[in-house]
């Protein structure tokens, strides 16, 4: 039986078996190897599932396989935790035969972004997993440098409150409206939340900081996605809005999509704070997502209480 109560699954501990698995777009051993090194080098004992190289067009494998590693991982008691390779497209596809009686007996910290997004509402919708919106093992230093590291690397093994302050360099740091508001944070890719509209997994936000990221999308389609969640009364209730990275988010239009943010958030009556590094962005962070959180627009600060016990 699901209730309203968040299930936080156990911090990682050094000799913790991790599995990467790919729900989504595919991906190469070459792009996860950093990833790998990197988990390593924190004493975690990451393992590819058996289907995280499969490729089928633009998904990482046949539904079935993706939905069969992730139910193996559930099932598994080596196995602590879930690493997501990347993001991509067709979470939306297998999550419906994701095994959650089994997610809920024995839950693990659920880690990715993006397209992961599908994902993280679904264990939501099933079993009130806490998830983390962070980096996929496909890790790229480029983007995700020693900040990113660290931030992941905290979120998946403490129980600290994890804290991100809004950066001036940040596209979104001008949408802003004044305030401070609590409430349990939910989100992440705007298109999966707009995608997931008349589904099972879309949640109740009512109460809630809505966190907000998105990437290669221009202004105007950022504008339909907005409106749409907007007259399907999506975004009435909420307790704040939290607006991370848009990345590569420009077209030929004399609007950026700060105005577009601006316009769209600006008039719902709640606290909103952006300029965030959580995203597509260099210098991505990793923030719980379904525990409670503390938005701050006056300071410039959100606050997350941890996806993981102790």
């Amino acid at each position: 039986m699901i209730t309203d109560e968040v299930l936080r699954p156990p911090a990682l501990r050094p000799g913790d078996t991790v599995l990467l698995v790919s729900p989504s777009g595919p991906t190469r051993p070459e792009r996860v190897a950093r990833g790998i090194e990197l988990l390593t080098s924190w004493g975690l004992r990451p393992v590819p599932a058996p289907n995280a190289y499969a490729r089928r067009g633009y998904l990482a494998g046949a539904d079935e396989l993706r939905a069969a590693d992730l139910n193996a991982a559930f099932a598994d008691p080596a196995v602590r935790g879930i690493i997501c390779t990347r993001g991509g497209y067709g979470a939306q596809r297998m999550v419906d035969a994701i095994d959650m009686a089994a997610v809920r007996r024995d839950p693990k910290v659920v880690a990715g972004f993006s397209d992961i997004t599908a994902l993280q509402f679904a264990l939501w919708r099933g079993a009130r997993l806490a998830g983390l919106h962070g980096p996929g093992a496909a890790w790229r230093d480029e983007r995700t440098a020693l900040s990113s590291a660290q931030s992941l690397h905290a979120a998946l093994t403490t129980t600290e409150p994890v804290m991100v302050a809004a950066r001036e360099d940040e596209e979104t740091f001008g949408v802003r409206v004044p305030g401070r508001a609590s409430g349990r944070l939910l989100g992440g890719n705007l298109c999966l939340i707009s995608a997931s509209i008349g589904t099972v997994d879309l949640p109740d936000l009512t109460g809630a900081v809505l966190l907000l990221e998105e990437v290669q999308e221009p202004p105007y389609k950022i504008d339909r996605m907005l409106t749409q969640l907007r007259r399907a009364g999506v975004l009435a209730g909420l307790a704040a809005v939290a607006v991370g990275q848009f990345t590569d988010c420009a077209d030929g239009w004399p609007v950026d999509v700060a105005d577009v943010l601006t316009d769209r958030l600006g008039d719902l009556g709640v606290p909103v704070l952006g300029g965030l590094p959580i995203g597509h962005g260099v210098g991505q962070l990793t923030v719980p997502v379904g525990t409670e959180a503390v938005l701050d627009a006056d300071a410039g600060t959100l606050t997350v209480a941890p996806a993981v016990r102790g």
